[in-house]
């Protein structure tokens, strides 16, 4: 069987073990269905996922042009305490900014393969953590903006990391940790606009397994730019990655807009 369309992330689904789907403009495709099958990639062209033209991408599955004009890839996005539209000023686009950014967020402890702090809109939960790779993790507060979640985050990063160790993550499945322990140690460590949203009893851990068969002891990422055709056993997902039997991990979501086939 044959699928064809523009790589964008997977999208997921919660469960025991996470469901992770591939879309396509006319077609989907259950990734978890092909575990322990030979599936074959092919690398065709390039379509951005925010002109559609068929246009090298230059990052996160924009064109150049694109991903420096469009409000959704603005420095905000990566850096949530730059967010201004709480004070009414725009960075690319007032209105588009003011629907990201004037909402609940979340910010949380994760652990992929180490205690990290992060911050994600509230209606991305638990995706989030999934995109992540993230086997536990737990919310700390929910603020009205993103403007507070960044800076609330600014001001955790000096106890924890804000990064994934994307190889260690992909290697093994994941060390559990007292995470309501962790939460107790912060309320004293937040800005003080933000202490009120603390959720000091709300102490729900989130866990999520992954479909994946095997773990690899050293990986291999696959560039499909050099690499146009691969082919090769799919022993797991976790996070953005395809996992492969001879450690060969594909980051999907590091793919986007790359047009592919995809042979099972």
């Amino acid at each position: 069987m044959t699928y064809q369309g523009v790589l964008a992330k997977m999208q997921t689904e919660f469960g025991d073990p996470i469901q992770y789907y591939l879309v396509f403009e006319d077609s989907f495709l259950n990734v978890n269905q092909l575990l322990n099958k030979e599936i074959e990639i092919n690398f065709t062209g390039y379509q951005c996922l925010n002109c559609g033209k068929k246009k090298k991408i230059f990052r996160q599955g924009f064109c150049y042009d694109c991903f420096y004009s469009s409000p959704a890839v603005g420095d905000w996005i990566m850096r949530p305490e730059l967010s201004t539209a709480h004070l009414g000023i725009a960075d690319r686009d007032l209105d588009y900014e003011s629907k990201v950014q004037l909402q609940p967020h979340v910010v949380y402890l994760a652990v992929a393969t180490e205690v990290k702090v992060g911050v994600t809109r509230k209606t991305q939960i638990p995706t989030r953590w999934i995109d992540q790779g993230a086997t536990q993790a737990i919310a700390l507060v929910e603020v009205p903006n993103r403007y507070l979640a960044g800076i609330t985050e600014v001001a955790l990063k000096n106890h924890y990391t804000d990064k994934t160790n994307w190889r260690k993550m992909l290697s093994y499945n994941g060390e559990s940790c007292d995470l309501i322990v962790e939460k107790s140690k912060i309320e004293d460590l937040l800005p003080a606009e933000v202490k009120e949203y603390f959720f000091s009893e709300k102490n729900d851990v989130y866990e999520m397994k992954y479909p994946v068969l095997n773990y690899p002891a050293k990986v291999a990422s696959l560039n499909l730019e050099k690499t146009p055709s691969f082919q090769g056993k799919l022993v797991g997902i976790k996070g953005q990655y395809l996992i492969f039997e001879n450690g060969t991990v594909f980051n999907v979501r590091g793919s986007e807009g790359y047009v592919v086939t995809i042979n099972i």
